[in-house]
């Protein structure tokens, strides 16, 4: 009896010590917001072929697994990566070989700055994009007569920080022959005292950019490539590139031209990409489908219903308050927006649209209905959703704001001028877009406004500028509490761009984007979160920081 028992105890012990599985990664000692639930945290996550494969205890995972990198985080806080769901990745990178316009305190600083870059660089062409002239003393838009002084042979551009208008010299609007008597639908060329001022609004813009030296493919992986590092080091893992400010971007090949850098393992980040909503990428995409890969995601069209509200060109119901003979300018025509809505609502593509005054986004709401016919969860998407009319927010119900907190803090000082104190109340109404669909995506619209996601976290909780400005914040009513801020740039953002399977979460299975973070943003005091250092930025499991 006893010869039987031996070999079979034996084998049971040689049995319990076989070798533990093999991961790649394991994280231990962190203090998690998984996103999972509410509030859900953990403690410790284990990493395989780029995706979470186990969440435990710091000590249950090292016990049950062998990996050859064990990261100890001693006690920081971890997010899932952060993603943006409105900005413009293409244009953050190609801003890095322009003018830096970007608070800019006056007109003089302004050409102080195109004087120094083209001592710098003497380029033949000089862009440049950032000026606000609301931050200026004088809000007047800016004349073209000292520009052309100082640069009467070369072309210079110098685009607001919105992107809905243009500053030219006299060489710039000679490139497209524009005269006094240029118009062109959804633009305006402004001309005062019969003379051209140099200002280009919105699709006026065209008539310059049309004849501009292109990028070539150099320049445009260069600025792919300056765009990525400075996301991944605010955190930032997937991008909604909301496309570019001038439609006649050949989209279709700058497309292929990531989708190669992305398999060649240039290009790490990932990137949902709003197509312009022209005829000619209508006929291409809707013809080839949906592109997805585990990076690069083509299944959405951007179409512009108005300009800014900054520049006037914001469509609005009711004339500017400051400007009674104005009311904004339609960049698309609505029937172009009706048809091309039809179309799309008979595929699976998604339809993201730009709508910044009460007019806009009335139009816009009325053509998806109309198009989506009780369609369901289709997540059109109304991009800025920013001054909306009472009776139109129940339209929102079926239709997800894509909203930029930091837009309603920079605006604050000069919004209510635009719309006067009746409309205002419908303006940057994130809390209740929020509660009419129960999802809201939250963005930057970076360069417009700074990179960091944690300024738009601060701005959507706190609605107060950096100098703690208002006292009570702007409008707080419609401030977010931390989580849903939290979510917004995470799983409801993801949501937003059919992802939320894939990414937004710290989750078995899903995608291993996440990031390391200095302090915990749910607990410190609300005024210490923009000042949030990302330490390492993860996507699928490995870092991309040095």
């Amino acid at each position: 009896m006893k010869k039987l028992i031996l070999p079979f105890i034996f084998l049971s012990i040689f049995s319990c010590q076989k070798e533990k599985p093999q991961v790649d990664a394991i994280v231990i000692n962190a203090n998690i917001y998984t996103l999972l639930d509410e509030f859900d945290k953990a403690e410790a996550f284990a990493i395989k072929d780029g995706r979470f494969f186990d969440l435990a205890s710091s000590n249950e995972l090292q016990e049950k697994y062998t990996a050859d990198t064990i990261i100890n985080a001693e006690g920081l806080t971890i997010l899932p990566g952060l993603i943006d769901a409105h900005a413009h990745f293409l244009t953050l990178g190609q801003l890095q070989k322009q003018v830096n316009l970007i608070g800019t305190t006056s007109f003089d600083d302004m050409i102080m700055r195109v004087l120094d870059f083209h001592k710098e660089h003497n380029m033949p062409f000089i862009k440049g994009r950032g000026w606000d002239q609301n931050d200026w003393e004088d809000k007047n838009m800016p004349d073209k007569t000292i520009l052309d002084k100082l640069f009467p042979n070369t072309p210079v551009a110098l685009t607001r920080i919105d992107g809905h208008a243009s500053f030219c010299n006299q060489a710039a609007l000679d490139l497209g022959n524009v005269t006094i008597n240029s118009t062109i639908e959804g633009g305006e060329v402004e001309v005062k005292d019969g003379k051209l001022t140099g200002i280009l609004l919105d699709n006026a813009e065209q008539l310059v950019m049309n004849n501009w030296p292109e990028f070539n493919q150099e320049q445009l992986v260069e600025a792919l490539l300056a765009a990525q590092k400075i996301c991944f080091e605010n955190g930032l893992t997937t991008i909604s590139d909301a496309g570019p400010d001038i439609f006649t971007t050949p989209w279709i090949e700058t497309i292929d031209l990531i989708d190669s850098l992305q398999k060649s393992g240039d290009l790490k980040m990932r990137l949902y990409m709003m197509v312009p909503g022209t005829e000619t990428n209508l006929n291409h995409y809707l013809n080839k489908g949906i592109t997805k890969t585990d990076r690069l995601n083509v299944r959405s069209f951007k179409f512009y219903a108005d300009g800014a509200l900054g520049s006037r060109g914001a469509l609005l119901r009711e004339p500017y308050s400051d400007k009674q003979d104005t009311y904004g300018l339609p960049v698309m025509s609505l029937n172009h927006i009706k048809n091309s809505a039809s179309r799309i609502a008979d595929s699976q593509f998604q339809m993201n649209t730009h709508a910044i005054g009460d007019s806009a986004n009335h139009q816009v709401l009325l053509a998806y209905k109309d198009a989506l016919l009780g369609k369901q969860d289709r997540r059109w998407r109304i991009e800025h959703a920013q001054v909306v009319s009472p009776e139109d927010f129940q339209y929102f119900d079926h239709i997800l704001p894509s909203v930029q907190p930091t837009h309603a803090t920079s605006d604050m000082y000069w919004a209510e001028d635009r719309v006067g104190e009746e409309r205002i109340h419908g303006a940057y109404a994130y809390k209740k877009l929020l509660e009419q669909y129960g999802k809201i995506a939250l963005g930057t619209d970076f360069p417009v406004e700074q990179v960091s996601p944690f300024l738009t976290f601060y701005a959507a909780v706190v609605r107060q500028d950096l100098e703690h400005y208002p006292e009570g914040g702007f409008q707080s009513e419609n401030g977010l509490t931390r989580m849903e801020a939290l979510k917004g740039m995470t799983i409801w953002a993801a949501y937003s761009n059919f992802e939320e399977e894939e990414k937004g979460s710290i989750e078995v299975g899903k995608l291993a984007d996440f990031i390391i973070i200095d302090r915990d943003i749910m607990k410190v005091p609300i005024d210490d979160v923009p000042n949030t250092k990302v330490l390492q930025t993860y996507v699928g499991g490995e870092p991309q920081l040095n």
